[in-house]
């Protein structure tokens, strides 16, 4: 007997040969001499049909006991022959003779245990996030999680072939990398005895004896070390505690953060061009089935677009050029949400605009207003504009925002202080304006808004295992 994945089993030649196949039922249609089992164990978007042939009785009083008492969800294991299928959409099937059913999914209520909720039909996502436990045995949540593991595999094949080192960067930090506040604070202080004495919290008796939180980003500890080793990257989980309830939002999602050394705005506007290319290339060509479930059922198109956005070249743009667009569109009928103006961030809708029916393809956008763009960002000769960029997809907007950062220990102090933050508290960050200053660049890429493009799932919080977002922290 040969154990295989389904996967594998699916992939060998039509040729009769002895197998094991293990996995859960996903279907079983019972005619008058034949009873067909599909069996899927995840490894493929497609399951394998698995046959019993009850021909003059062949199949015995215990076999027919087992078949009789399947439902989708049971988990099994099939032993018979792998043949030729005489069905079309698979070129082989098992000529079943031995069923040995594992663990009942029963279909309806059974001594008090609820019937198995993933019966033969459509349900909906939201019910899907309900029972988060079990919704990976469905068409959608298997293959998002196939497109999440094969693509976060890319994800270090892309970097380790350009001579990036990955690094693991804290997930509890003292320092705000966006300096926008929103973060998950991190204790061991009884705040319950605090809240019933009214007295103010010494952070000094803290386990780190200061303010800590979970992190925002890597990215400033990953600059640390690429001033060492030249190019790294991050990719682990960070953090926001923004009260949004959205489709677009998580506060536990993660991050992909490279950090290259003696690397200026354009060549990190070149790193990010070739990543996105690289990371759809290997959705196209290893998770084509997955994809065209996604196609057929979830977002009409999304192939072509995924293959529009490799082959064609990513369009520069600045910033002050993209208000021109946007404010054109305006004078020309189109009518915005939110109105489009020098100084404001753009919106999804601007981003949209400009990759569909401006450029109608990628498009960077570079040299942003200080004001909308973190402390870090190296200024530009203007003195009004950051050596920023965001690269922007059709149907999503922004899916890549990143930066040339300051060098300058002067400015980079200067800059701190004008948006209203301690010096202090990034002394070991501008050290390395102090010691052997370089120009640098990196970039961040949230991994489940990657997923979601590939994927076309509208809610970001389906393309995560466990989703953590407002109000929830189930499972």
């Amino acid at each position: 007997m040969t154990n295989l994945l389904v996967k594998e089993l699916l992939a060998l030649p039509p040729e009769s040969q002895d197998v094991t196949v293990r996995g859960w039922v996903r279907t079983k249609r019972d005619l008058k001499n034949l009873v067909f089992v599909e069996v899927n164990d995840g490894s493929a978007f497609d399951g394998i049909q698995c046959t019993f042939d009850r021909g003059g009785g062949s199949l015995g009083a215990a076999l027919e006991t087992s078949l009789s008492a399947l439902s989708t969800g049971a988990s099994v294991e099939v032993r018979g022959a792998l043949v030729p299928s005489p069905a079309s959409g698979q070129a082989v099937e098992v000529a079943a003779t031995v069923l040995t059913l594992i663990g009942d999914a029963p279909a309806e209520n059974t001594d008090g245990i609820p019937a198995y909720p993933l019966q033969k039909k459509r349900h909906s996502l939201e019910f899907l996030r309900e029972i988060a436990h079990l919704r990976a045995r469905t068409n959608t949540f298997g293959a998002v999680a196939r497109v999440r593991s094969r693509l976060g595999f890319a994800v270090h094949q892309f970097f380790q072939e350009r001579g990036f080192q990955y690094l693991n960067t804290p997930i509890i930090t003292a320092s705000d990398a966006e300096g926008a506040g929103a973060m998950f604070q991190v204790t061991t202080l009884d705040l319950d005895a605090l809240g019933r004495s009214g007295k103010v919290p010494d952070y000094g008796k803290d386990f780190f004896g200061k303010r800590s939180y979970l992190t925002v980003s890597g990215q400033l500890e990953a600059e640390t070390y690429a001033a060492a080793l030249s190019r790294v990257y991050t990719f682990g989980p960070t953090f926001r505690a923004e009260n949004s309830n959205t489709t677009r939002h998580l506060a536990e999602f993660w991050m992909i953060e490279p950090e290259a050394a003696f690397a200026e705005l354009e060549d990190n506007m070149a790193l990010a061009e070739d990543f996105l290319k690289y990371i759809f290339k290997t959705a196209l060509s290893d998770c084509s089935a997955d994809l065209a479930f996604f196609d057929a059922h979830v977002e009409k198109g999304i192939i072509d677009t995924l293959r529009s956005v490799v082959d064609l070249p990513f369009v520069h743009m600045s910033y002050t050029d993209a208000m021109t667009e946007l404010e054109r569109a305006i004078k020309a009928g189109t009518a915005f949400e939110f109105k489009p103006y020098w100084g404001c961030d753009l919106q999804s809708e601007h981003e949209k605009y400009l990759t569909e029916k401006v450029v109608k393809g990628p498009l960077i956008v570079t040299d942003y207003p200080k004001e909308i763009k973190a402390f870090y960002m190296k200024m530009n000769d203007d003195n009004k504009t950051v050596r920023a960029m965001d690269v922007l997809v059709p149907r999503l907007g922004e899916i890549i925002g990143g930066s040339q950062r300051e060098d300058s220990l002067a400015r980079l102090e200067a800059r701190i202080r004008e948006m209203g933050m301690n010096p202090a508290d990034y002394g070991w960050y501008l050290d390395l304006r102090r010691y052997g200053t370089v120009p640098h660049s990196g970039f961040g890429v949230g991994f489940e808004r990657l997923i979601q493009y590939v994927t076309g799932m509208a809610n970001i919080r389906d393309v995560i295992p466990y989703p953590r977002a407002v109000g929830q922290a189930e499972f």
